[in-house]
């Protein structure tokens, strides 16, 4: 085997040692941000930063080597740096084992309080030694690291491993298990491996080295060092892949269940919403049908009364002698009761108009136009469109409620004596429309509690029977009020007019 033969074996040895620890490190370092436990940061981050420094390590190793190999090594601070990189590593990787296996915050302490002491030691023996023998201790500190830190520090993050592997064992996770028991063995042998270190004159390197290893079984051990590190960093790479699929499924399960809550809140809502527009149906059922009971009570008791008190007294004017105090009183009373009567055929007419159940929806409008003129002094102009016909008794009932409602609007407060209503028959909709151009308003101000009620009545009522209200207007520019229904079915009492009359 030839020099340049085992130079690039040695050399793809250390890349391969240092790519493995340094892939581990990148890959730990980034689970370490994702990890959802600070317990759990605190013992990747340790572990990582071994990977990280101990992969530099080695392909700094590299560089070394080639000096050596060219004759121009370089200078002694970079191979001190080398060392200074090794022994920080493997206080990482112990730092790791020792938070795994104790992770009451006491011992913790007390371990890392040992570990501090420990490295004093080290350190102690490095400057003690270069004082009494100065040359050679690169060599020395490279052992000694290796003895003191690299040995027990693999022996750690074994043991830490074996107990992580044993608590996944425990969490039914037999794959993340397996993946944990063959990173132990790796870390176990990788510190084993570390007491053949090169040849020095210190005990027992002197005899137990790298090159009594090679010459045993034929290959340096750092091959075996390379090996341990691929099969631990494609162990803890696989545990990764596998806690990445876990997490994976979890939010799927966590992304299913809020999805399953929402569309359980959607159903409640759709269900408090038939509810709610079930309710506003009875509402104006039960309120039109109350309308309609004063209405009938008003005409055939209170306007019977009243006829026939303008009856009696128009007896008594006659039976009465002609005084002309006496004819003034009951002439007065007469007054008095047709005043009365013209008041209460209006009420009557409000509370339940008889057009709407006689004739149907496109007269009731026509008479209102009528009384809008009379009582408000607006004009409307009433236009029909599409094939007439008798709809639901409740669909004309609101309808005719919020064209009153609109008109009354337009009356009261938009400052102009023209309106347009116009009434479309489709297939399947019935749509009216009311429109002016007075003064306008904003939607989103006058819609707003405490104003607005009137507005806010219209779309209740069109709701009730699965219509839609639309309300346009600006200030300025006038306002035009759509009540859309939808019609589930033809009525068979329908009228074939298509010309704009009552």
């Amino acid at each position: 085997m030839t020099l340049s033969t085992i130079n690039l074996d040695i050399v793809l040895v250390f890349f391969v040692y240092g790519l493995a620890f340094f892939s581990m490190g990148i890959a730990l370092t980034m689970e370490a941000g994702r990890a959802p436990r600070l317990a759990e940061r605190r013992e990747l981050r340790p572990l990582a930063l071994f990977g990280l420094i101990h992969g530099a390590h080695e392909w700094l190793e590299i560089i070394l080597l080639q000096g050596v190999w060219l004759g121009q090594p370089f200078p002694e601070q970079i191979s001190w740096l080398r060392v200074v990189m090794l022994v920080v590593s493997f206080v990482f990787l112990a730092i790791f084992g020792m938070v795994v296996l104790h992770r009451q915050k006491r011992m913790t302490i007390l371990f890392v309080s040992f570990g501090i002491g420990w490295l004093a030691v080290y350190l102690g023996l490095i400057l003690f030694g270069l004082r009494l023998y100065p040359e050679n201790w690169i060599g020395r500190a490279d052992a000694l690291a290796r003895y003191l830190w690299a040995v027990p520090a693999g022996i750690l993050a074994s043991l830490a491993l074996q107990v992580r592997a044993k608590q996944a064992r425990t969490e039914n996770r037999p794959i993340i298990a397996r993946c944990f028991q063959w990173a132990a063995l790796g870390f176990g042998l990788y510190g084993l491996t570390q007491i053949f270190v090169s040849r020095t004159d210190l005990f027992p390197a002197r005899y137990l080295n790298a090159e009594l290893f090679l010459s045993l079984f034929g290959f340096p051990v750092q091959t075996i060092r390379a090996t341990m590190a691929v099969l631990v960093t494609i162990n803890l790479l696989r545990a990764i892949q596998v806690v990445d699929r876990e997490r994976e499924a979890q939010l799927l399960t966590a992304q299913q269940a809020r999805l399953e809550a929402l569309e359980q809140v959607q159903r409640e809502l759709l269900a408090r919403e038939a509810m709610r527009r079930e309710l506003l149906r009875h509402t104006v059922i039960a309120q039109e049908e109350e309308r309609g009971r004063i209405a009938r009570e008003l005409h055939d008791e209170t306007a019977q009364a009243l006829t026939a008190l303008t009856l009696n007294l128009a007896t008594l004017r006659h039976s009465l002698p002609k005084h002309q105090n006496t004819l003034e009183l009951i002439n007065r009373l007469q007054d008095l009761c047709q005043q009365m009567a013209k008041s209460l055929y209006r009420i009557v007419h409000d509370l339940r108009p008889a057009q709407l159940d006689d004739l149907g929806l496109v007269a009731t409008l026509e008479y209102l136009a009528d009384e809008a003129r009379q009582r408000l002094g607006l004009e409307v102009v009433l236009s029909v469109s599409g094939t007439r016909r008798r709809l639901d008794p409740l669909i004309e009932t609101v309808i005719f409620r919020v064209a009153q409602e609109a008109l009354t609007n337009v009356g009261r407060h938009a400052e102009i004596r023209q309106a347009s209503a116009s009434l479309l028959f489709e297939a399947h909709r019935v749509v009216l429309r009311i429109r002016d151009y007075g003064r306008g308003f904003d939607v989103n101000q006058t819609l707003a509690p405490p104003r607005g009620w009137g507005l806010v009545g219209m779309r209740e009522r069109a709701e009730s029977i699965g219509g839609r209200l639309h309300l346009l207007s600006s200030p300025g520019a006038g306002t035009l009020v759509e009540v859309s229904v939808p019609l589930a079915e033809e009525n068979p009492h329908e009228t074939h007019s298509t010309d704009g009359s009552g």
